[in-house]
């Protein structure tokens, strides 16, 4: 049991060096919140344009942006794609009410922000999904 402790009082202590925006790009797009209210700094990407898709399994529009962003995400080097899932995973239908919708005033999803290489806010909302459709729109 102490030994049990030890461990896990030790991979808290790491926690905040991989939640601190020192994030890496995976071969895929990062899965983050399932309705947990979350600090999007932690997950930048540094040096990467980072995408922020607020989504749902259940929005159609938002499930139709799934493979254009995961080819985005894996065709641009300089892309890096994190998908926040408003739902918690009890929830049936889009859930409105989870802490990270409330913590965002979701109203409507597909909902982007986007962050620059240098981590700051480039663009949000419709804005933003001008710019997501201008990159996806650029794909080979």
């Amino acid at each position: 049991m102490k030994r049990l402790l030890l461990l896990l009082g030790s991979l808290a202590c790491l926690t905040p060096v991989f939640a601190a925006g020192n994030h890496t790009k995976g071969a895929e797009p990062a899965h983050i919140a399932q309705g947990a209210e979350v600090v999007l700094a932690d997950y930048l990407v540094p040096g990467k344009t980072t995408i922020f898709d607020f989504t749902s399994k259940y929005c159609g529009p938002c499930q139709a942006y799934t493979q254009p962003l995961a080819l985005l995400h894996a065709q641009r080097a300089d892309v890096a794609v994190v998908k926040v899932d408003i739902n918690r995973p009890e929830v049936k239908g889009i859930d409105w009410k989870s802490p990270v919708a409330q913590q965002y005033g979701m109203h409507s999803i597909p909902h982007f922000k986007v962050y620059g290489p240098d981590g700051n806010l480039v663009a949000e909302d419709k804005a933003a999904r001008v710019m997501v459709n201008e990159l996806i729109g650029a794909l080979k």
